[in-house]
């Protein structure tokens, strides 16, 4: 396993032919972003390149999505945005020991792919994409630009987390520049704002019944299937729910538990302040970023919630 830098990485593209790009399981704004801009500059190149995603791509981001796709047998395999290959779902057990090429900017990664270009610092993947197609002089294009834009606006929560950089605000500067037609503002209210019936009507029980820990410095909230069934919301309109956990004063740790399956939960873990929610997560299994990290857990939900209590306690004394 080796890691390479952007000079390697673009010698890579320019030769790889047939590529199937994987994202990771429950899609967010930068995986979708990453993964179909590098779509679109492989194609560009006169590759053949599919993205692949274990689960349903929300709608949301349709505007992002190439008109067609091919059919073919890979010949190389690259993921975007993928720390680990368990975030692969069900493409994991076929691909997760054939990745010739990751991208990635997650402390975390753990080095699985063939090689790795690996930016840490980076606020999102699609950053560390517009750097590297910049290098590569590829023709950008309004679909490319959406992509980046989106890319790096939703992992920087529209440009208000501490993870993101002078690079962020430069990149997306010279995107609204060079393509000034784009609609920005409403990307923005699509991302950030617009939000379905039910998924109000679940965010109003989820502050209702949210529990608050530790002196106040711990607020959880938990996404059951009860709860979907109840007001109506689907698994993939829970993106953004795991700031609400953050926005009460006093709370320094966040908690987000998602009933994937019975008896399975996702766990993602955000930090108001000086928490190493990532460092949290690798202890259990998963992690992230020093501000956003998660992991999977199994057990009942009073289980649950008692191993990721009992790991947040131990953050916050360390912190």
């Amino acid at each position: 396993m080796q890691r390479i830098d952007v000079q390697q990485t673009a010698e890579f593209l320019r030769s790889c032919e047939d590529a199937y790009i994987l994202i990771h399981q429950s899609p967010d704004g930068d995986c979708v972003g990453s993964g179909y801009s590098l779509q679109a500059v492989l194609r560009q190149l006169g590759n053949r390149a599919k993205v692949l995603c274990s689960d349903e791509i929300p709608a949301r981001y349709d505007y992002l999505l190439p008109e067609s796709e091919e059919e073919f047998e890979p010949k190389c395999i690259i993921t975007v945005d993928v720390a680990d290959p368990k975030l692969l779902g069900k493409y994991k057990d076929l691909y997760a020991d054939r990745v010739d090429l990751c991208i990635d900017h997650h402390v975390s990664n753990l080095l699985y792919a063939k090689q790795t270009l690996l930016c840490a610092d980076a606020a999102a993947a699609c950053e560390i994409l517009y750097a590297l197609y910049r290098y590569m002089q590829v023709q950008f294009t309004e679909q490319i630009a959406m992509c980046l834009y989106t890319g790096m606006a939703t992992d920087t929560g529209c440009f208000k987390f501490d993870n993101t950089t002078p690079e962020t605000h430069i990149y997306t500067a010279e995107l609204m520049r060079e393509f000034p037609d784009i609609r920005y503002g409403l990307i923005n209210r699509n991302m950030f704002d617009v939000k379905t019936p039910s998924r109000l009507r679940a965010e109003m029980l989820m502050i209702q019944a949210m529990e608050y820990y530790l002196d106040g410095k711990c607020a959880m909230i938990c996404v059951t299937q009860e709860l979907r069934d109840k007001t109506g919301m689907e698994e993939n309109d829970t993106e953004g729910l795991t700031n609400l956990p953050t926005q009460p004063e006093g709370v320094e740790v966040g908690v987000t538990l998602r009933e994937r399956e019975p008896n399975v939960y996702k766990v993602s873990l955000r930090s108001a302040k000086d928490v190493n929610v990532s460092a949290i997560c690798q202890g259990l299994g998963g992690g992230g970023h020093v501000k956003a990290a998660g992991c999977l857990l199994k057990g009942t939900l009073s289980e649950v919630k008692a191993t990721i209590l009992a790991a947040v306690e131990k953050g916050l004394e360390q912190a």
